[in-house]
């Protein structure tokens, strides 16, 4: 059997975005034709939402362009297969993301797991993973050592991370989520058609191969 080509992407992802869950969905179906690796770089887009939740009406978006943004996702998640529930609750996800920083270090499989849960348990399930308890839950169904749950909102070089993926999408001047990066010129913004992340892969495989000629 041929060996699958490398890909590796970069992803500015966060788990209250429902145009991440998408693209995750998208960028799952490359693994087909590729032995894709991500550097997942987790962005908090609205750090300011109280870890309670509120109402995606307090988000500020006018009621024709909410309506245009979920009349689009309707269409992406039937595309996908994906269920979601009407998103009108939107919550923090600080602690998801400095939960799914640390369990990297538990291994891709366990990642893997909280990573895809996190997206299930918000926008189909409907539960509040700005939650504490519902985080550590989530953890611990998907593998996740009690101990490195623990340590992911107590050591502060996860914080020091998710300040980096910051800074670091400020300088690529990244505006959306998810932002995808095959290599340094293939860029996807938004959850594109599946079609896009084809084609960007194709290119970005060839170009990563070329280099390490």
């Amino acid at each position: 059997m041929t060996a699958k080509p490398e890909l590796l992407a970069t992803v500015f992802t966060d788990y209250i975005c429902p145009f991440c869950y998408i693209g995750d969905v998208r960028l799952d179906r490359l693994r087909d034709d590729y032995d894709l690796k991500i550097n997942w770089c987790f962005l908090e887009i609205h750090p300011d939402t109280p870890a309670q939740g509120m109402s995606t009406d307090a988000l500020g978006y006018s009621g024709d362009r909410w309506q245009t943004m979920m009349d689009n996702l309707a269409v992406l998640a039937a595309e996908e297969g994906i269920s979601f529930r009407p998103h009108t609750f939107t919550t923090n996800s600080h602690k998801a993301l400095l939960l799914a920083e640390a369990a990297r270090e538990a291994g891709a499989d366990i990642f893997y797991s909280l990573h895809r849960a996190l997206f299930r348990a918000f926008f189909t399930e409907g539960q509040n993973i700005g939650d504490e308890a519902v985080l550590t839950r989530l953890a611990r169904d998907a593998g996740v050592p009690d101990e490195l749950t623990s340590r992911a909102w107590s050591d502060e070089k996860y914080e020091q991370r998710l300040q980096l993926y910051l800074a670091t999408a400020q300088q690529l001047a990244v505006r959306a989520t998810p932002t995808v990066f095959f290599g340094e010129q293939q860029r996807i913004d938004g959850a594109l058609p599946l079609s896009v992340f084809k084609k960007l892969a194709r290119e970005g495989a060839a170009a990563q191969q070329t280099q390490s000629i």
